[in-house]
Parts: C-alpha cells; sequence; structure tokens
C-alpha cells in the first residue's frame, strides 16, 4: 500500500476515530470553561470524559455501555474513598493497596473488566496527593460525572447514527492483516528467504489475525440484529467476515514441504510466479480494506484470472520439457485459485442483495461468540498463587503501596507533581509477565524523553497561547489515536500535550519535564525490579497448558478426517467450530513463546525446543487444513486402507504428546477409538496418490512433533528422564 494510502486509511481507522472521539469529549468542556474564564474547571470536566473514554474500548454496543457505565460508577467510587482517606499516610497507603489489588483481579472477567479497574486505579492517582475540604469534594465528583456522561453521549449518538461503522472499520483492519499474512506465505517460495525465520514472522502475524477476527465477532454477532439484520450494510459486513474468514484457512492450505518445493523446483523459475502471484493477492487484499475503510464500494485491483491461466501453462510447458511431477505445484495454484475466488465473491456481495444469501455458519453465529459474564467463581478461583493475574494483583498492590510511602516521607523531595508520575508509570509499566513489563517499560521511557525535549522545544519556540493550544489538541488526538497501535509513538506525543497544559497553569514547565522524565526512569526502574522480585510469573509457569491445550485442538481438528472417513457428514458450523479452536490455541502458545524470549537467558530453559515446537503444530495444522479439503472435495472411492492406516498413526502420534504434558486437574483427552472400514478400492490413482503423500507428511510432521513435545518436557524437567526414553523407545 503506497504511503499516502497508508495515511489517508489510518484517518479513517477506528484508531483515529477512537482518538478523534476523546478528543472531543475532552476538549470541548475546556474550550467553554475557558472561554467563561474558568480553564482548570475545564480541565476537572475533561478528566471525567478521558476516563470513560479510555475505558470505551471496541466491542458489541451493549458491552460498551454497560463497561462505561462501570468505569464511571468505579471511579466515582474510587475517588470518594480516596477523599476520605487523603491526610493520613498509612491510611492512604492501606486503601491503595486493597484499591490495587481489587482492581487488578477484575481482569479474571474479561479484557473490559479489565480496563475498568486501570481506570479505578488511574483516577485513585490522580487525586492522592490532594486534600480538600467536603464541598470541593462533592463539586470535584459532580464535574466528573458531568464530564463522563458528557462523553457517553458522544459515544452513544456516534453508535446510534453510524452501528456498523466501528465494525466495517475493525473488518477492515481483519483484511489487511490477511493480506500481511499471505505475503509472508509468498516468501516460502523465494528461494533467498530463510523458511524458519519467515515460520516466526508467519505465527506472530497470524496471533494478530486472530486477535482482529474475534473483535470482528463481537462487534458483528454479539446481536442479533447484526446476523437478522435486513439492511444491505449489516447483511454485507456478516458475509464479507465470514468470507474472510474461509479465505485465511484457504491461504493456510497453500502449505506445502517448501524445502522439498524449493529442491525440486527452484532451479525452474516457476516459484518466482507463485511468489508474485501471492503478492497481488496480498495487494488485493490492502486495497479492498482501505476500500471497505473509506466506506467506498469496493472495485477490484486485479484479474486474476489471467495470471493463472499463465502459471498453469507454464506448468504444462515445465512438465513436457523436464517430465516432472507437476501436481503439487498444479494443487497450490488451485488453493491461490480458490483465494481469488472468495475475493470475487466479496466483490459481488457490494453489487448483490446480500440478504438473499444464506450461510448456516452465519445463521448459527451465536456458536461462535465467546460470552463473558460476570461470574464471581472466577475470581474465587483465581485467589491462588496458581494465578497470574492473583500474583500480579499482589505484586501491584505492595509496590505501590511501598512506592507512596516511601516518596511521602519527609526526607524525600518528589517534586511539584509529589508521587503522581512514578506511582503513574508503575501502574502503566507494570504488567502479569516479566516480558510485557520489561517491553512496555522500555517503550515508555523512550517515548517520554523524546517526548519531553519535543515539548521544551515548542515551549520555547512558540510563544503564542494560541499557537501552543492548537498544537496541544494536534498533539492529544494523535496520542490517543496512537494508544492501542503504537505505545512509543503515543507517549511521544502524550508527552507534549501535558507539559503544554501544564504550562497554562503557570507552572515551571522545563521544571515539570526534567522532573516527568526522572519519575518515569524512577518508576520503571521499581516497576521492573519488582516483577523480577515480587511473585515473579515467568512464562515457563504457563508454557505446559499452553502447549497441551494446542496439542488438544490440533487433535480434534485433524480428527475431523476420522469422520469424513466414516461418512459421515460435518456440517460447516463444526468444522469451523474446531478450526477456531485451533486459532486460540495458536495464537496463545505464539504469545506464550514472544514473551518467553524476553525473559532474563537464566529462565529460557527451553525456548529453542518450545520454537521448533511452535513451527510444528503450525506446519501439522496447515497441512491438516490441506488435508481436510482434499478429504472434503474427493468422492469416498478415493480413501483406501493404507489412508486409515496413516491417520491412526497422525493421530497417536499427537496424542502421545498430549500425554506426555501432564497437567494437574486438566480436562480428561479422550482419543478417538471408533475408526471405520474401508473396504473400496480407489478408482482415481492420482488423487489417491495425493490424498497418501499428504498423510506421510503428517505422519512425519506428528512424529517429528512427540519428539519436539518430549523436549520441551525434558528441558521443563517435567517428567523423568525414564520416561523419556521408554517414551523414545516407542517411537523407534
Amino acid at each position: 500500500m503506497k504511503k499516502t494510502k497508508e495515511l489517508s486509511n489510518f484517518f479513517y481507522s477506528q484508531y483515529f476515530a477512537d482518538g478523534l472521539r476523546i478528543t472531543i469529549g475532552c476538549v470541548v468542556p475546556i474550550l467553554i470553561c475557558a472561554s467563561l474564564g474558568k480553564f482548570l474547571l475545564g480541565t476537572y470536566i475533561s478528566l471525567g470524559a478521558l476516563l470513560v473514554g479510555l475505558s470505551d474500548t471496541p466491542g458489541a454496543p451493549s458491552h460498551r455501555r454497560t463497561g462505561m457505565i462501570a468505569c464511571l460508577i468505579v471511579c466515582i467510587l474510587t475517588q470518594f474513598i480516596t477523599f476520605l482517606a487523603n491526610g493520613n499516610i498509612w491510611i492512604m497507603a492501606i486503601v491503595l493497596g486493597f484499591l490495587c489489588f481489587t482492581y487488578s483481579m477484575f481482569a479474571v472477567f474479561n479484557a473490559r473488566a479489565a480496563t475498568v479497574g486501570s481506570m479505578g486505579i488511574l483516577i485513585m492517582l490522580i487525586y492522592v496527593d490532594d486534600v480538600n475540604s467536603f464541598q470541593e469534594e462533592i463539586m470535584l465528583l459532580f464535574y466528573f460525572s458531568l464530564g463522563a456522561i458528557w462523553y457517553m453521549l458522544i459515544s452513544f449518538s456516534i453508535t446510534q447514527a453510524r452501528p456498523y461503522r466501528l465494525a466495517q472499520q475493525e473488518l477492515s483492519e481483519t483484511i489487511r492483516h490477511v493480506g500481511d499474512f499471505i505475503r509472508l506465505r509468498a516468501n516460502f517460495y523465494d528461494i533467498h528467504k530463510s523458511i524458519d525465520e519467515n515460520y516466526t514472522k508467519l505465527i506472530d502475524k497470524q496471533i494478530e489475525v486472530h486477535e482482529h477476527q474475534e473483535n470482528v465477532r463481537d462487534l458483528l454477532f454479539q446481536s442479533k440484529r447484526s446476523i437478522k439484520d435486513t439492511t444491505k450494510i449489516g447483511r454485507y459486513l456478516t458475509l464479507t467476515f465470514n468470507d474472510v474468514v474461509d479465505l485465511f484457512e484457504q491461504s493456510m492450505t497453500t502449505h506445502y514441504d517448501y524445502e522439498l518445493i524449493r529442491k525440486e523446483y527452484g532451479h525452474t523459475g516457476i516459484l518466482k510466479d507463485f511468489k508474485h502471484l501471492l503478492l497481488k493477492t496480498a495487494n488485493e487484499l490492502d486495497h479492498l480494506a482501505y476500500q471497505l475503510n473509506a466506506n467506498r464500494v469496493p472495485k477490484p485491483l486485479y484479474n486474476f484470472k489471467e495470471d493463472i491461466e499463465n502459471i498453469m501453462r507454464s506448468i504444462d510447458a515445465l512438465e513436457k520439457k523436464e517430465n516432472i511431477n507437476s501436481i503439487p505445484l498444479k494443487k497450490i495454484l488451485i488453493s491461490v485459485r480458490n483465494i481469488s475466488i472468495f475475493i470475487h465473491n466479496i466483490y459481488n456481495y457490494a453489487v448483490v442483495r446480500p440478504n438473499n444469501i444464506k450461510k448456516q455458519e452465519i445463521e448459527e453465529a451465536s456458536k461462535f461468540i465467546q460470552t463473558e459474564h460476570i461470574d464471581l467463581r472466577k475470581l474465587k478461583d483465581n485467589l491462588s498463587f496458581n494465578s497470574s493475574i492473583f500474583r500480579h494483583a499482589l505484586r501491584m498492590a505492595i509496590v505501590m503501596a511501598i512506592t507512596y510511602v516511601v516518596f511521602n516521607l519527609d526526607f524525600f523531595n518528589i517534586g511539584t507533581m509529589g508521587s503522581y508520575w512514578i506511582l503513574l508509570t508503575i501502574m502503566v509499566i507494570l504488567k502479569p509477565g516479566f516480558g510485557l513489563t520489561k517491553e512496555r517499560n522500555f517503550q515508555r521511557l523512550l517515548g517520554t524523553i523524546i517526548g519531553g525535549i519535543i515539548g521544551a522545544i515548542i515551549l520555547m519556540t512558540v510563544h503564542s497561547e494560541v499557537a501552543r493550544f492548537v498544537i496541544l489538541i494536534f498533539f492529544f488526538l494523535i496520542a490517543y489515536s496512537l494508544f492501542r497501535v503504537n505505545y512509543i509513538m503515543a507517549v511521544m506525543f502524550m508527552t507534549p500535550y501535558v507539559l503544554i497544559m501544564l504550562s497554562f497553569s503557570g507552572l515551571n514547565t522545563f521544571e515539570v519535564a526534567k522532573e516527568r522524565i526522572f519519575d518515569t526512569f524512577l518508576g520503571g526502574m521499581i516497576a521492573f525490579l519488582s516483577s523480577y522480585i515480587i511473585f515473579p510469573n515467568w512464562e515457563s509457569f504457563q508454557v505446559k497448558n499452553n502447549i497441551r491445550q494446542l496439542l488438544i485442538a490440533n487433535y480434534k481438528y485433524l480428527a475431523q478426517a476420522v469422520r469424513i472417513l466414516s461418512g459421515e457428514e460435518i456440517t460447516v458450523t463444526s468444522y469451523k467450530l474446531s478450526r477456531k479452536e485451533l486459532y486460540i490455541a495458536s495464537a496463545n502458545m505464539g504469545s506464550t513463546f514472544q514473551r518467553m524470549l524476553s525473559e532474563p537467558k537464566w529462565r529460557q530453559k527451553s525456548t529453542k525446543e518450545v520454537n521448533r515446537l511452535v513451527i510444528l503444530n503450525h506446519i501439522l495444522s496447515s497441512y491438516g487444513a490441506t488435508l481436510l479439503t482434499q478429504l472434503t472435495e474427493a468422492t469416498d472411492t478415493n480413501y483406501t486402507k493404507e489412508h486409515l492406516i496413516l491417520l491412526k498413526k497422525v493421530l497417536q502420534n499427537v496424542s502421545k504428546s498430549i500425554e506426555a504434558v501432564p497437567i494437574k486437574g486438566a480436562e480428561e483427552f479422550i482419543p478417538v477409538s471408533d475408526f471405520p472400514e474401508i473396504t473400496p478400492e480407489t478408482l482415481n490413482p492420482v488423487e489417491t496418490k495425493l490424498i497418501t503423500e499428504q498423510l506421510q507428511f503428517l505422519n512425519k510432521i506428528s512424529s517429528d512433533l512427540y519428539k519436539s513435545t518430549l523436549d520441551v518436557m525434558e528441558k521443563e524437567s517435567a517428567i523423568h528422564p525414564g520416561q523419556i526414553e521408554m517414551a523414545n523407545g516407542q517411537l523407534n
């Protein structure tokens, strides 16, 4: 996508829309109050709009509404408790620790509840050093509520006026990431690219695709109105999303033994044609995403029919010239053609009546949604050191309370902002895992230093208050637009706008800038050390559970082949549900591995082994998708006894891998035991041979996966060496 298109795409995006909504909510009260000579009053009102706005994360309208109301209630209650506790350092420390623990535990429910909890901690920190009269405190609560209600009116109005805009923007983002995924797939056909490095990038991108797909599901399918809607836009978005998910899976079925593909066909030059075709496909998806985001009627950029026919002619010529087996190349081309068909269908939805198109998985969309109610049993179950959220909440409470007490003692001079900057930095940086804390620490410190320098330059060179206020609004808008996209850039813009805002209150902004940078560094160091020392939560604690869940999901996905061989008719919904569970497990495992890489070297016992296991799982699921597609398309007469024997071996290898990862109290795993009897002889030797080759490779990969699982468990000291020798003996 060209730079100009990328820039305009950002301004059409949900991120910019979020930033604009928060900016309007915060700036309008300030402008109105400033015109009346009450600038400070405007900041109190805008604070309510800001915190409720930050809690207004993407999701179904009902969930967003509930989240904002919950945020308002939590913030009012927290402000009142903070006002009562202020004035006594020891009482405030106890309240600070208790509320930090309580609000951090909100994460056990869902991400929205965790955000509401964070806003509760933030409002407490804002007023933690303020001592006011009771009347002043009541007025502050009133101003905060006024700002919160003002923002909610803006948010509700936009949702009513454009109910599908957020889903449209999120769907556009999903399509763009699928395009990036296919672009990475194209690298496998470049003999100069490292296969292992590309796998790592591919798995990371798969995590992003999954996250956005879940967001779209939440936006589109939480409401029956979206599913049953007779309006063109509602039905168009649901059909498009359904095809994008299928397109993504189809992109995974272009998976083959790339080392063998390069060895067999690399010298012919045909692989370059495949790479260019996939790159054009990715560009087409970028183009579709841009048009959807810009709310335009999508029109295709390329005609893939001619490209596909040219490659087919090249394959035929190559087959005659070099007498090679061209079946794998033709299968890859068929997969790419299927992707182009999905894209063609999506474009067609814009010109036909999409409400006349019926699809089973859309009608049964509620089965794909993870409904998360506030269940207090979750809270009770997580009150244990086995819970990473509990360890994080306890760490947050201890660190925040101790830091507050230490930096409020008389012999500490903590500057004009009190302990606010230090506590705020700890709250923002301190995450449940060490890896996330380390990453956020670097981002916050770098962004603050660069932003502080930018702010100082602006204050030295721009003397007009009007010009500074315009710059403040611009920085505010960009900061909150980038908040969920690029945290470093968000902080870079956030720091100058804070400094410019403080300049209007008469404070020495250069001193404040130095203070903010120093306090950010200090708070970052405290957060970093506490995540290392106080109830540390290493990813190795989670890796076993994630590995087991991923193996089980892969087993259930592959077990669909047994049902196909049995002649059982698999519904589209059933198949897609098993696929969705596999994507979730893959994303969880990939995220865990990413965080493992940022942990101290002495904690990385099995990084290489886990990396190998993650790659093998990805290959297994990709080949599984290819196999299931072939079995579905083949006729019953193309199934042989050899296929069944190979499939049994594959499932046995995965089953043994699951058994090699024992988890105390884990749900019992029950392998498939009822295999069909297959007697008919094949009538299509070519189709049968291709299925046999797929199963043989799956058998090899599943065997390697079992060995890799044992290697990880040995490194993690999870099973006795004698068991490993016994297991290796079973393999040989």
